[in-house]
């Protein structure tokens, strides 16, 4: 299993000079797997840089499927502007987690809609078809994909990706608790063994007191989710939108410092990075 991150900040994208290297783009990520259509989590402002030949086998239409952890802005807001969606003959099925009201297509119907998009979503060319989860499992051609909630602000899953011998959990958005000293048990559920963890680092210990109920999780929380999961590899994501270059390289450094247990590795995800799984 390839993985390649597109975009890999959070809250709202920030292109500067101080971020060229790890990128401004907000969460998408990629997996390819040869011969099957990729599969995408999260639909941010990385979605377009995706190359969608790898979606076109056989000089098909593309096919995808999106796997969305939530439908904050930072996490959905490529799709419209990702150029497969507006091309006949495209299948894009996406999971999402239930709402709290009305369906997971009506929620996206309301964001692809003028004034806040030109084209309503029912006028967009390709064919997108919406699947609510919350606590589930079920493969995605050869791959098995399982779904937990995980504590965050508003409805939120995470995505444990079983594929072609190799395993991911996704968990982009997690509130950790006050006192950063327990996990919730779906979310270890998710994570247990696996040989890549994503996982949210979006505050340092010295932040998160005044944003502790902001829906995040720091670093030190991040390595504290992989080595109680038992996770192989630590890859943090979802980074603050004011974080520089300089500072993420810090950060990891630290991170290393405190690597312990089962966890062999951590770094810092950066736009174009992939990893094999």
């Amino acid at each position: 299993m390839r993985v390649t991150f597109l975009g890999v900040r959070g809250s709202f994208p920030c292109p500067s000079p101080t971020n060229r290297r790890y990128g401004g783009n907000t969460a998408a990520v990629a997996l390819h797997v040869a011969g099957e259509p990729p599969i995408l989590l999260d639909l941010g402002t990385g979605l377009p840089r995706l190359d969608v030949s790898e979606g076109r086998e056989d000089g098909r239409p593309f096919r995808a499927t999106a796997l969305v952890t939530h439908l904050h802005l930072d996490h959905v807001q490529g799709l419209p502007f990702f150029p497969p969606v507006h091309e006949r003959g495209t299948e894009l099925d996406v999971y999402g987690p239930r709402q709290d009201a009305g369906s997971l297509r009506d929620a996206f119907a309301r964001l692809v809609d003028p004034p806040y998009f030109p084209v309503p979503l029912d006028d967009i060319l390709g064919d997108l078809r919406f699947h609510e989860v919350c606590d589930d499992e079920f493969p995605i051609g050869r791959a098995t994909v399982t779904v937990r909630p995980v504590p965050h602000l508003g409805p939120t899953v995470g995505y444990r990706i079983s594929w072609d011998g190799g395993t991911l959990a996704y968990v982009s958005d997690h509130q950790a608790p006050p006192g950063l000293d327990e996990v919730d048990e779906a979310v270890l559920e998710l994570c247990d063994g696996v040989d890549l963890l994503i996982h949210e680092g979006q505050y340092t210990p010295r932040e998160f007191p005044a944003k502790a109920d902001w829906g995040h999780s720091t670093i030190d929380y991040a390595l504290r989710v992989a080595t109680e999961a038992g996770a192989r590899r630590l890859c943090l994501f979802h980074h603050d939108p004011w974080r520089s270059d300089d500072d993420l390289d810090a950060l990891v450094v630290e991170a290393r410092s405190a690597i312990r247990g089962a966890t062999e590795e951590v770094m810092a995800a950066a736009e174009g990075m992939t990893l094999t799984v």
